[in-house]
């Protein structure tokens, strides 16, 4: 009788949780489609790129990508075609088959998955603009937990997915793989392999030539955004005095230098790392590696912030650094974003990327005291 009122008290508590943070997120849903203009936001982008791939359309093509962004009263036109790999548009056809207003709540809700980090900065701004982080982040996390399990060839094809962003997916997959073939897992790499084919054959199949295409939207895209990001490219760029050789050659050397020392490391601790430990490192050193990111785009490092946190419970047996730690880096990342707000740059943006790797190093050679030893009798 008590087993039985114990197990419908635990139900009851079950459904009386995911009702309360159905409701929170379906609040927040509607707030910023209230507050914000999505229509001329990053979101549209993708909206717009799904529901064009469900007409049989191309949104690479110039003509009907501006003539959708009319056709809905659009008037942030950055990019004459859609700014990210035509695969990544096939992606988006589930947005695409809702309405414009509704497909945004929808989008809303899902990203809030990660409700419980909300305040961290890149959090809060991927709920304002609709990124395309949360898929990011799910296929990262997915591959860890694919590698944790074994499942070395689903890793890797899932981690392809993370190429979809290229500045993101390219430093990312370049220090993966470094760590796949010090491990000698040939799995993992036939996964990225297979992975990366499989979508670009998706996006030539609607447009052979979106390859050329993406180039150059990105190519216009880093023009745009010079020496506003938190990357090493961003630096030297405002170092050399807004000199583009000198940046390119600074840059790329300074590139060069960090993942080649990410590399190094991953490879001589092939063996004591953990996936896990291993995108602790391999996720901020992408991060500062790239041609450009945005500040929204450190959504991936709830990952190691997650590992971070749980460490140093486990370690100093107290809640009370981990809090520290979390009011520390929410500081950080929401001074970067006053930082963004008043200068139009993102620089600030790498102390958050400092202080989680720094952290992630610090608990991956700091050993666990030993506990005290009974008194034999």
């Amino acid at each position: 009788m008590n087993n039985n009122r114990s197990l419908i008290l635990r139900r009851a508590f079950t459904i009386s949780t995911f009702i309360v943070l159905g409701a929170l997120f379906y609040f927040r849903a509607i707030q910023n489609y209230l507050r914000q203009d999505y229509t001329n936001s990053n979101f549209f982008f993708f909206w717009l790129s799904g529901r064009m791939i469900n007409l049989g359309q191309n949104p690479y093509d110039p003509v009907q990508w501006l003539a959708g962004h009319a056709a809905f009263g659009a008037t942030w036109i950055p990019n004459k075609i859609f700014p990210y790999p035509l695969p990544l548009a096939f992606f988006m056809t589930p947005l695409g088959l809702l309405p414009l207003g509704q497909s945004y709540i929808a989008w809303q809700i899902v990203s809030q998955i990660m409700i419980f980090l909300l305040f961290f900065g890149p959090v809060f701004l991927t709920l304002q603009i609709g990124s395309i982080g949360p898929l990011a982040l799910g296929a990262v996390l997915l591959s860890i937990l694919s590698l944790e399990k074994k499942r070395s060839f689903l890793a890797g094809a899932v981690l392809a997915l993370t190429i979809l962003k290229p500045p993101q997916g390219i430093t990312i997959l370049a220090l993966a793989g470094i760590w796949f073939l010090a491990r000698r897992d040939w799995k993992a790499i036939l996964g990225l392999g297979l992975g990366g084919i499989f979508l670009l054959l998706l996006g030539i199949a609607r447009d052979p030539l979106w390859l050329v295409k993406f180039r150059a939207a990105s190519q216009a895209v880093l023009e745009r955004t010079l020496g506003i990001h938190s990357n090493i490219y961003s630096f030297a760029y405002l170092a050399c005095g807004q000199d583009l050789s000198c940046m390119w050659i600074f840059g790329t050397l300074g590139t060069l230098l960090v993942l080649g020392l990410g590399g190094i490391y991953l490879w001589r601790s092939k063996e004591r790392l953990t996936p896990w430990e291993a995108f602790n490192i391999i996720l901020p050193l992408g991060f500062v590696s790239t041609i450009y990111l945005w500040s929204y785009d450190q959504l991936l490092y709830v990952i190691p912030i997650t590992w971070i946190t749980a460490k140093l419970i486990e370690r100093t047996k107290s809640y009370i650094p981990a809090f520290i730690f979390l009011i520390v880096l929410d500081l950080f990342s929401f001074a970067a974003l006053l930082v963004q707000a008043n200068t139009r740059k993102d620089l600030f943006s790498i102390a958050t990327t400092i202080l989680t790797l720094g952290m992630c190093l610090l608990l991956m050679h700091w050993k666990a005291q030993p506990e005290p030893s009974m008194p034999t009798a």
